[in-house]
């Protein structure tokens, strides 16, 4: 079975970009964190720790991270606040199979629940979560106004939202220079690390289809999150959205 396009399936709407995603993450998972860390230098880490600041975590609050993939912001959190629990969504059993080998390395598995879901309909009451993250993620969602109006209803009223994405560079020439990159080299890193370069070249594919931040903040409004905003991280080369659930 031959692989889909790219820049195809980052075009795609509904249950077909759905299906080539969760198709594509499950044969990547096994090294998706080592990619993760070796193609952004280790700042990932470094902007997945500011976005968990950002989320004022308390003991016993409960957390979502959605699209946790292998659960590096969920594993974030605990650092921060070990009192607290966090239940980790995501489409790919591949990712969520990784997930589990971590949670039980690190004899956390009290603590992150691992569910797969879909972050158009989460499986969750209205109100009944503290806070929720995105790593990476939404860009990969076919209806992303539908997420984030999922967001705003599983929240509680001042609930906080942190969602780290690929948003575009605003400055020219970094978004030229990282442009390069992400054409030539993260494929062919990828390719080699991974053996799969379809994965490497459709995130590039993706980021080139978001909304932009004018659009995105506009629909975190439309959520019901008062304050939403974006804060520039690294020059612009990642993006960190932030918002709280209105009262």
């Amino acid at each position: 079975m031959s692989l889909p396009d790219p820049q195809a399936l980052s075009r795609e709407t509904g249950s077909r970009r759905k299906a080539g995603v969760e198709a594509m993450f499950d044969r990547i998972a096994g090294r998706y964190d080592l990619l993760n860390h070796l193609l952004s230098g280790g700042t990932d880490i470094l902007w997945r720790r500011r976005a968990v600041r950002e989320l004022r975590l308390r003991p016993g609050g409960v957390y979502l991270d959605l699209a946790a993939g292998t659960g590096d912001y969920a594993f974030t959190m605990l650092r921060r606040e070990p009192g607290c629990r966090v239940l980790a969504v995501d489409l790919s059993l591949g990712m969520l199979a990784k997930l589990g080998e971590k949670t039980r390395a690190a004899q956390q598995t009290g603590q992150i629940s691992r569910i797969r879901g879909d972050g158009e309909r989460l499986p969750f009451k209205p109100g009944s979560l503290d806070g929720l993250a995105i790593g990476y993620g939404i860009r990969n969602f076919p209806d992303k106004r539908q997420a984030l109006l999922e967001c705003g209803r599983v929240l509680k009223p001042g609930g906080r939202l942190a969602i780290l994405e690929l948003a575009g560079i605003p400055n020219p020439l970094l978004r030229s220079l990282f442009g390069l990159y992400f054409r030539f080299v993260l494929p062919m890193v990828g390719r080699l690390v991974s053996g799969d370069s379809m994965a490497y070249r459709y995130l590039p594919a993706s980021v080139e289809q978001f909304p932009g931040r004018g659009p995105f903040l506009a629909w975190m409004r439309e959520a019901g999150f008062i304050d939403a905003r974006a804060a520039e991280l690294s020059g612009g080369i990642s993006t960190l959205f932030l918002g709280t659930r209105e009262s």
